[in-house]
């Protein structure tokens, strides 16, 4: 078992509500995990690997780099996908692009969390279905620690969201952070087991 020094890394890939489009520096969701980590005693650094306005197939594009030997993550949350569903990009090339993070992580034996993106309401029941299916299934086949939906409990609350009532403000990416929390402890507990 590992001394308590130990530092555990772990790479957020995402978009915008990774990047923290629109907030202050150190305000971010990956710096507010990151604090609240370090509150609970854990010596976790969370590296911020989010592109704002960045897809599924821009997150896949980087995630080789990312996983190289400047960061070496021992574990990946994967919160990406928003924006193909907000430009109704087809849902069967986000599904490709996820499989493919997630059998690149799996190949690599990175532990990770998917967190779950929801298509917008308007698109249709068709496209809805399909595009909110494909976090739940991928997650199951790649055996990844799953948190449903990024935005629960935040999406269309104004209170809890900047101006353009898209991306959370600080009150809401911390409530994103505490409702996560346990499904990155999940992650956090995979990793110990492959790396100490």
């Amino acid at each position: 078992m590992a001394q308590n020094n130990s530092t555990i890394t772990i790479l957020a890939l995402g978009d915008s509500l990774t990047a923290g489009y629109g907030l202050d520096k150190g305000l971010s969701f990956p710096d507010r995990l990151s604090t609240r980590l370090k509150e609970m005693g854990l010596n976790i650094k969370i590296i911020n690997g989010g592109v704002s306005g960045d897809t599924s197939a821009g997150g896949l594009a980087r995630l080789n780099w990312l996983l190289g030997p400047v960061d070496m993550p021992d574990g990946v949350i994967v919160a990406i996908g928003a924006n193909d569903g907000l430009r109704a990009l087809e849902p069967g090339e986000t599904r490709k692009n996820i499989n493919a993070i997630l059998k690149t992580l799996k190949q690599k034996k990175t532990p990770a969390l998917l967190a779950g993106m929801q298509a917008p309401p308007n698109l249709g029941s068709d496209y809805v279905n399909e595009f909110n299916s494909i976090y739940p299934e991928m997650a199951a086949q790649y055996g990844a620690v799953f948190y449903p939906f990024f935005l629960d409990g935040v999406a269309a609350q104004p209170e809890l969201n900047q101006d353009d009532g898209i991306h959370p403000n600080v009150t809401g990416v911390d409530k994103i952070v505490e409702q996560m929390l346990p499904s990155v402890l999940q992650l956090v507990e995979q990793i110990k087991k492959q790396k100490f």
